[in-house]
């Protein structure tokens, strides 16, 4: 009888702690819990056997950002363990990320179309001979965590790069320069097309690309996000992203012509550049569709990550051809019947966008990380200046070409930072 009531004494003392656990009430060190834990946030509650049996007063650590420590108390009868409850607190981490780079970036050109030859000498200026540069370019993303887990977000990203060209010229005293195109019966200004495009003085081609990036993104890391993960917790962590994507590639090629009627010393401008002709091709590619991608981190140092985030889009194409002839002074040159060289053409089709940035992240502190790496773009199936360059100038349709076969590599560095908050 009497160990009966013992036991009975025993299960009541444990029930009445047990519901005060349930009702967010964690026990003080060595005590039955009487009052919340400084800090504690009540959330889902676990409650499960205590599996392995842990001795009288011997923490048990228990899952959860904030680390707290459960005491248990002395078992009140022997060969049963008692009931544990784990408590899973809400992830204190920064829910808002935002950070900003500098790009140095660069890209690939098709082989050059032939502007300028000399009679018996060949071709001596080409489309390729204006060269991609390195200009800079910025990157800006931002986004934001969501729920008590942290385990979803939602991201903007924009980076773009502008004025990727280099200009190149030929001179000829003898007057001996051929344009490519030639534009037989169209008038410039009242002028034959000829008087600026044949035997020409001098001829110039000049390129200036740019490229635009737009990204909405929702991203689920299962693993946790790695800023915050010490080396013994997780040294790789994965991250998958899905969402949304705009790319803009844009060719600008214009071929300045100087005619071999100007006088000896006279360069590109001279009176206003009205003994000049310019034939400007624009083309450009707006790709947008869904894209799908992931974010890989491995801590190799305690502070200090290698970060690799490949992506990829299938989506459609906008094509634009703009180009027009025209002279240095703005006048459009016109065809036999009125009609204007200034041609507006449009196409769609499917590209391909597919791009790696693989970088080193130093995790300087919790809020704060310095980032640098290289960023490899490749896009195909889009229209390019060089492909569409004209042969031959006879009416609006010389200028309406829309090859879409082309690709191209954009690549660069960056180096930046991220903040959290």
């Amino acid at each position: 009888m009497r160990n009966a009531a013992r036991d009975a004494l025993a299960i009541i003392l444990w029930a009445s702690a047990l519901g005060r656990i349930v009702c967010g009430q964690l026990p003080q060190t060595g005590d039955i819990p009487r009052s919340p834990a400084p800090g504690y946030q009540p959330t889902d509650l676990i409650v499960q056997p205590g599996g392995d049996w842990h001795g009288p007063g011997e923490p048990i650590q228990f899952g959860g950002a904030t680390g707290q420590t459960l005491l248990v108390p002395s078992p009140a009868f022997d060969g049963r363990a008692p009931l544990v409850a784990v408590v899973e607190p809400e992830v204190q981490w920064p829910r808002w990320f935002a950070g900003a780079s500098g790009l140095l970036m660069t890209r690939t050109l098709p082989s050059g179309h032939a502007t300028s030859v000399i009679p018996g000498q060949g071709t001596v200026l080409a489309t390729n001979n204006a060269s991609a540069t390195w200009p800079g370019g910025i990157d800006l993303h931002v986004g934001r965590w969501l729920w008590a887990e942290q385990q979803h977000a939602i991201e903007g990203i924009y980076w773009g790069v502008y004025g990727i060209g280099t200009t190149d010229s030929i001179t000829s005293d003898s007057n001996r320069l051929m344009a490519i195109p030639q534009a037989p019966g169209v008038q410039i200004g009242g002028l034959s097309a000829g008087h600026f495009l044949a035997f020409s003085r001098a001829q110039e081609i000049s390129r200036s690309d740019l490229v635009n990036n737009v990204e909405i993104n929702w991203v689920f890391a299962p693993g946790g996000r790695p800023e915050f993960l010490e080396s013994y917790q997780r040294r790789v962590t994965w991250m998958w992203l899905a969402g949304f994507r705009f790319f803009e590639l844009q060719d600008v090629l214009t071929f300045t012509s100087l005619s071999g009627t100007v006088p000896p010393g006279a360069t590109f401008g001279t009176q206003g550049g009205a003994d000049q002709a310019l034939l400007n091709v624009a083309t450009n590619n707006n790709i947008f569709g869904g894209q799908v991608g992931l974010k890989f981190d491995w801590r190799f140092l305690p502070h200090v990550r290698l970060a690799i985030v490949p992506k990829f889009m299938l989506g459609g194409n906008a094509v634009t051809n703009t180009s027009f002839l025209a002279s240095g002074t703005g006048s459009t040159a016109t065809v036999p019947g009125g009609s204007q060289v200034n041609v507006h053409s449009t196409t769609s089709t499917f590209a391909t966008v597919g791009s790696v940035d693989t970088g080193i992240a130093w995790d300087v502190t919790p809020a704060w990380t310095l980032s640098m790496g290289y960023r490899v773009v490749g896009v195909g199936n889009i229209i390019q200046s060089d492909a569409v360059w004209p042969t031959s100038i006879t009416g609006a349709g010389s200028l309406s070409t829309l090859t879409t076969s082309g690709s191209s590599i954009i690549h660069g560095g960056f180096a930046g930072f991220e903040g959290r908050f």
